[in-house]
């Protein structure tokens, strides 16, 4: 806190994440993994497996960490994911990617676009793993090739609930996320996208898993939960692909 701060009697601001106690301690990190989702339609003129090669050509290029889908509900669709520290690696090497020469007939669809940023709940036990190496793991994953992606807004009432309340809404919704992860039948990514968004979602939320059909499930389970039949404001829209090139980076 600067001395300026303290003399005009501002709160205090940390934007560190916050973990769970580690040997006595409580952690603090002030870094985390940015993920973004961009949706293109490929051409009539291009072959989508033609765009998917060039495209994962151009990323290599520029050691852009990614993971490119085909897009389950467009036979001419496809999707990039890339996920980095810094938020400038979306526009020094994951733009220059999509404005490759080699790199023809794609159309954005702007409306699935997502961006978001790991964030810590201050209960994690490996607070770096949390935010940094798990969602990398997640979505490299070659035995989990399909993914969901979507964001979710919830209503401004869920704010106003009394801490013990929402730490009551909270834990139902992750238990049953926590149920499917140990049965390997769903593992998710959870990106928190305040003031992120172009409509002002507030969450992007990834299920990643070896099946289609048990990531529809959990998304079905999760409808009865206070949070999503009380204090969801809006829903999708949802990416549905199935993972066929990855990059590390």
């Amino acid at each position: 806190m600067t001395e300026e701060a303290r003399s005009s009697g501002l709160p205090a601001i940390d934007v560190r994440e916050r973990g769970g106690p580690r040997d006595g301690q409580p952690q603090f990190l002030d870094r985390r993994l940015f993920m973004q989702l961009l949706v293109f339609d490929c051409a009539a003129e291009v072959a989508p497996a033609e765009a998917l090669t060039n495209l994962g050509a151009a990323l290599v290029r520029r050691n852009a960490a990614a993971v490119l889908y085909e897009d389950l509900n467009n036979p001419r669709g496809i999707a990039l994911l890339s996920f980095s520290e810094e938020p400038q690696d979306f526009t020094l090497k994951v733009r220059p990617a999509c404005g490759d020469p080699a790199v023809r007939g794609l159309t954005l669809k702007p409306e699935f676009t997502m961006l978001g940023r790991t964030y810590s709940t201050g209960y994690e036990t490996d607070l770096e793993y949390w935010l940094l190496r798990r969602p990398q793991e997640t979505v490299l994953n070659e035995a989990w090739p399909w993914a969901i992606w979507y964001p979710l807004r919830r209503k401004g009432a869920f704010e106003r609930l009394d801490h013990t309340e929402k730490a009551y809404v909270l834990r139902e919704h992750a238990g049953i996320g926590k149920a499917y992860g140990a049965a390997d039948l769903a593992h998710d990514v959870r990106l928190a996208c305040h003031g992120l968004d172009t409509h002002d979602n507030d969450f992007v939320i990834g299920l990643i898993g070896k099946s289609l059909q048990p990531l529809s499930h959990v998304v079905q389970a999760m409808r009865s939960t206070r949070q999503t039949s009380e204090f969801m404001d809006g829903l999708g829209p949802f990416f549905v692909g199935r993972a066929v090139w990855r990059n590390a980076g």
